[in-house]
């Protein structure tokens, strides 16, 4: 759509909880946060997410939250937790956080492709002046 501008958008995870920082990124995804939203159109902005190494989680999650994968054999269920995720791809747990909150359809796929999310402070991202937000000022 021609009427569509996109932005890049820079956000620190440090100190973040998962769940509050992943509705707060899936809003900007989605664009809900502009004047001209409209929801059948990818009108949202593109997120970079770093420092995903350094989120929290509340109460026992580090021990009770399990991650469940299939491998497509019998008998081939795989459960991780999140401290284990967090050891070996903490930008995973944050990118499937956030992915749980868009829609479960095409225009899902399309608004996910929009988030990147690093471990660090670096990312690739400096030729699109990507604005750096507070999340704690939004909603």
């Amino acid at each position: 759509m021609t009427t569509v501008n996109k932005e890049w958008l820079l956000v620190d995870a440090e100190g973040q909880t998962l769940g509050r920082l992943a509705s707060k990124v899936a809003k900007l995804l989605r664009g809900k946060h502009k004047t001209n939203f409209t929801p059948h159109v990818d009108c949202g902005d593109n997120v970079i997410v770093i420092n995903a190494e350094k989120i929290q989680l509340t109460g026992n999650k580090w021990e009770d939250k399990e991650y469940q994968r299939y491998t497509g054999y019998p008998g081939g269920q795989r459960i991780t937790t999140a401290k284990e995720m967090a050891e070996k791809k903490p930008e995973r747990m944050v990118e499937k956080a956030i992915k749980g909150m868009l829609p479960k359809n095409r225009l899902g796929a399309d608004l996910f492709r929009n988030l990147k999310v690093y471990v660090g402070s670096e990312h690739g991202h400096d030729a699109q002046k990507p604005k750096a937000i507070n999340l704690n000022d939004y909603k």
